[in-house]
């Protein structure tokens, strides 16, 4: 990261003020693009961040919509100099991430539910690279072995001396349950997960299976806050392309789901037990598998309907 922060935030920044002047000048983004000679797809993707733009055309834009104090003009093309630069993860090679990565770069405090593996910022390395193997179809070496480095790398932002990530993660018990790698990976990654919820910028509570339903079971979310408090976004992970949600309405109603399963959960002292209890399982030999006589798995098949 930058000290002028992340690129990728810097790039959302702009384009949020870029539409700001346009609807103030009382244009749409089709009489942008035509008289810009451009796309009207273009204009959308660089009010959304999701395109970077160069200074040039900003001083353009801003004579455009009618903006003509030099200290706003000099602002937003510094903004866009500032966006134009790769963040670290960049050189990394296949980051399919990267835009969430911009953003928990920049981030002050992320809020987090995760109903099935414990979340890639309080991962041990060995509990990291078995999610890695076991997720992703045949994964090349060099592949796996760059999402790892990019993982673990991305863990230094949530122990930043000068301005340590509030870390909020509620994780169902389900995740507490799976073995990812194996006994010793579990009780490895159980007992590190203690640790960082010691720390007084981390959080963890365990959301009991006794809690029953609640507003967690659609799956996965992040709420990612940022200095500029009007600038948060709700972060939905999926395989094959994450979502972005960043209407204040919308957030409104995951913040709301938040403070649900906040309070649904064990509290923080009652979860750090709970784990450690289940440490206790995992320091134990795993439990034989009792194997029953051949006819009383054929009377067990059969009646299963097999």
């Amino acid at each position: 990261m930058t000290a002028n922060g992340s690129p990728t935030v810097r790039r959302r920044r702009l384009g949020a003020e870029l539409r700001s002047l346009r609807r103030a000048a009382g244009m749409t983004s089709v009489q942008v693009a035509k008289h810009l000679l451009v796309s009207q797809p273009k204009i959308s993707l660089i009010e959304t961040g999701r395109r970077p733009i160069n200074p040039r055309d900003v001083r353009d834009l801003c004579r455009l919509y009618g903006v003509s104090e030099p200290g706003v003009v000099d602002s937003l093309m510094r903004m866009a100099k500032e966006s134009a630069r790769q963040g670290w993860w960049v050189a990394c090679g296949d980051v399919p991430y990267g835009v969430y990565i911009g953003l928990e770069t920049e981030a002050a405090a992320i809020h987090s539910y995760e109903p099935l593996v414990v979340p890639g910022l309080l991962q041990t390395r060995a509990y990291a690279a078995a999610i890695i193997a076991e997720t992703i179809p045949c994964p090349p070496v060099e592949q796996a072995a760059v999402r790892l480095d990019v993982r673990l790398r991305r863990q230094h932002r949530a122990h930043h001396p000068a301005r340590p990530l509030r870390l909020w993660t509620i994780l169902d018990e389900s995740v507490l349950h799976r073995i990812i790698g194996d006994r010793e990976v579990m009780r490895e990654q159980l007992e590190h997960l203690n640790a960082l919820a010691a720390q007084p910028h981390i959080t963890v509570q365990v959301l009991p299976h006794s809690a029953g339903a609640h507003p967690g079971v659609t799956g996965q979310f992040s709420t990612l806050t940022f200095p500029d408090a009007d600038a948060g976004v709700v972060y939905l992970e999926r395989f094959t392309g994450d979502l972005y949600v960043e209407k204040h309405a919308d957030r409104r109603m995951y913040h709301i789901m938040y403070d649900h399963l906040q309070a649904q959960a064990l509290n923080p002292c009652d979860s750090r037990h709970f784990i450690e209890d289940m440490i206790k399982t995992y320091t134990r030999p795993a439990p034989l598998a009792r194997v029953r006589p051949s006819g009383e798995r054929a009377a067990a098949a059969a009646g299963a309907g097999v």
